[in-house]
């Protein structure tokens, strides 16, 4: 029988856009794969409904200890704090890195993507993202365009992207397939 496929949840402590951790964490676990919780640090994260706090959720494993050869794909949701914060954190810029060196697919979503800016891994790529960040992509290298999803295979390694919660339905249908869940 064949190993089940692994699939990293990269957030900071706080600031998710909850929804856009939880419905793709359910598909994944819905295709049969196992989602991880990777932070910071142990302990909980904070999700939020926009601005307003929601749940919390247990991490499994912190960046410095994280290896990204253990997962078969990324996913990192939005918030506009959660990405601000998780694109200055060295560990885990790096594991976005090493992953894509690895040519393995990232869905990212919403403000997500700047975490790809960071880690200089967009030079190249078409995506899609809250229109917030469009400069930021272009400026990076990237091609930015309004659409519900982008999918794309440049560059050796396959990138989904999404707008907002409101594409969820398209970014989880990607997200499956290009992590060979669906």
């Amino acid at each position: 029988m064949a190993e089940q496929k692994k699939i990293a949840f990269l957030v900071d402590t706080e600031g998710i856009e909850q929804v856009e951790l939880t419905d793709p964490w359910q598909h994944v676990e819905k295709a049969g794969a196992v989602p991880r919780l990777v932070a910071p640090k142990l302990g909980r994260v904070q999700g939020f409904n926009h601005l307003t706090p929601a749940d919390t959720f247990p991490v499994d494993l912190p960046f410095a200890e994280a290896d990204p050869n253990d997962y078969d794909g990324i996913v990192i949701p939005g918030g506009v704090a959660n990405a601000d914060f998780l694109r200055m954190d060295r560990d885990a810029v790096a594991f976005v890195q090493a992953f894509v060196g690895e040519g393995k697919p990232v869905a990212s979503i919403c403000h997500g993507p700047w975490l790809l800016v960071e880690a200089n891994v967009v030079r190249g790529k078409m995506l899609t993202s809250f229109p917030s960040l469009a400069t930021d992509i272009r400026n990076a290298g990237g091609q930015w365009d309004d659409l519900e999803v982008q999918v794309c295979d440049m560059n050796g390694w396959t990138l989904v992207t999404s707008r907002n919660p409101d594409d969820l339905p398209a970014f989880n249908r990607e997200a499956l397939k290009a992590f060979g869940l669906a």
